[in-house]
């Protein structure tokens, strides 16, 4: 085995960003740079953020960028600690080790080996079961894509088994697990809900948990508390972009939009570039446009009704400008160009978001609603917007847009039904929801039903499949 298969046997052996699989196309690579260097000017983090700058820069294609970056966390880490071969060391060594690897400084490379060799001879564990690297690998998991939040969950638990009472990772672990359990709990049973609680008591200085506790309190009804964490934080932390951010969205939620747009323009003041306050900003304002059209008097109202649309556009142009990728907001700004009666620039728009969330495999229920939406009211077609209802139910039907689908659905079957007009394809229709959500015996009737009103194929299928499957 030459020298170079040798040194590289060693390097995919280390604990550090170039060996735990992160995948340069699950990754909005420009918006992670900017949340990266959000946390630099907020000295939040900083030499696990360097790390991770880094190994942006390196897929970016910046070597020297990386480099600077890690001897810039190593700068850190020794300004703060006076032992050199301390174990939180092992990643940013590892990490030095492999970019020089790439950049042809061998010596170099070896000698950042050595110094992990150093560090692992002087522990009793494997490098994989220490906390600070469990911790920072959680961390980066968390950070780099929602797609690797279940192995972030799995660093911080690791963490948490080895050392329970670490603020770090307790809050570590509270946040990947705010982002995935959506299961039916209660108040007294939510782990996350008991987790943020175990979190706060152990990082009290930490604004963002409280609120991020106060918007799922909302979910169990739970305001009074809910609101007085939101102050406390809000009071606390007045100029913290992510509190102000989280806070915005919670006081939307509450009914109070103009209190949460105030909010979140604070926070775009702190942080111009951020395509996800762009985003909660514009869903602020299709609330507000939405509490407008219900008042009625669409005419005397539509010059507001104007302005309010422009800022949405505005909002979801500066999202997706910030972060390229981002699904759910180019199907939105889609479809707000067609409300606008721009209609080819709309499906130009719905086309590009299609492909990219195929690629990405992100998101794809969300345009496939969106699309829907579109069809049914700026082309005013019933059949492709059934459609598109459709594939948005079977691919995620638990979510926000899932639900909004089986809302949409029932309305077009049981109008049809009501003006006894292809009353067939509206049982079938019923039939599709009752099917999705495993509700076989209905599908079942729904299915017969249809079938009286004439021959169909599909139909016939889907109704043989679910007697036989009973």
């Amino acid at each position: 085995m030459d020298h170079d298969n040798v040194l590289r046997t060693k390097l995919d052996q280390l604990e550090c960003h170039f060996t735990w699989a992160l995948k340069k196309d699950d990754v909005d690579l420009n918006r992670l740079d900017e949340q990266l260097k959000l946390d630099v000017e907020r000295k939040e983090n900083l030499t696990q953020t360097y790390n991770a700058l880094a190994y942006v820069k390196f897929l970016q294609g910046f070597q020297e960028e990386a480099l600077s970056n890690l001897m810039t966390s190593l700068k850190l880490y020794k300004e703060c600690h006076e032992e050199e071969f301390n174990k939180s060391l092992i990643i940013t060594y590892g990490n030095l080790a492999w970019i020089n690897y790439h950049m042809k400084s061998y010596t170099e490379c070896e000698s950042y080996l050595q110094k992990v060799l150093k560090i692992n001879e002087s522990m009793s564990s494997e490098s994989s079961s220490v906390p600070e690297v469990l911790g920072e690998k959680g961390w980066t998991f968390r950070r780099f894509s929602y797609k690797y939040y279940e192995k972030s969950k799995e660093c911080f638990k690791k963490a948490l088994d080895l050392e329970p009472e670490v603020g770090r990772w307790n809050a570590g672990y509270a946040i990947p697990l705010y982002r995935t359990e959506y299961g039916e709990f209660t108040i007294e049973n939510s782990p996350v809900i008991k987790q943020l609680r175990r979190a706060i008591e152990t990082n009290p200085d930490n604004d963002v948990l409280k609120v991020l506790l106060a918007l799922r309190l909302v979910t169990y009804k739970s305001y009074e508390e809910a609101e007085r964490l939101v102050e406390q934080a809000l009071e606390r932390s007045p100029d913290h972009p992510r509190v102000l951010r989280y806070a915005g969205r919670f006081f939307s939620n509450k009914g109070r939009v103009d209190q949460g747009i105030a909010l979140l323009r604070n926070a775009l003041e702190l942080s111009p570039n951020s395509s996800f306050i762009h985003h909660q900003l514009a869903l602020c304002y299709k609330k507000k446009k939405i509490e407008l059209l219900q008042e009625g008097n669409h005419r005397a109202r539509a010059h507001e009704v104007q302005l309010i649309r422009d800022k949405i556009i505005d909002h979801l142009e500066m999202a997706t400008k910030h972060a390229t990728g981002f699904i759910s907001a180019m199907s939105d700004l889609a479809l707000h160009y067609g409300e606008e009666n721009d209609v080819s620039r709309a499906e130009e728009m719905f086309q590009v978001t299609f492909q990219t969330a195929k690629e990405n495999k992100d998101n794809l229920h969300v345009v496939h609603f969106h699309y829907a939406e579109f069809q049914l009211y700026s082309k005013r077609d019933e059949v492709l917007a059934i459609k598109h209802y459709m594939e948005c139910l079977k691919m995620n039907p638990g979510s926000y847009e899932g639900k909004r689908s089986v809302y949409k659905l029932k309305n077009i079957a049981e109008k049809r039904i009501n003006k006894n007009t292809q009353v067939g394809k509206a049982y079938g229709i019923l039939g599709f929801i009752h099917k999705e959500k495993g509700e076989k015996r209905q599908a079942i009737e729904c299915y017969e039903k249809a079938l009286r009103y004439g021959d169909n194929d599909e139909y016939l299928t889907n109704l043989c499949a679910l007697k036989l499957s009973i």
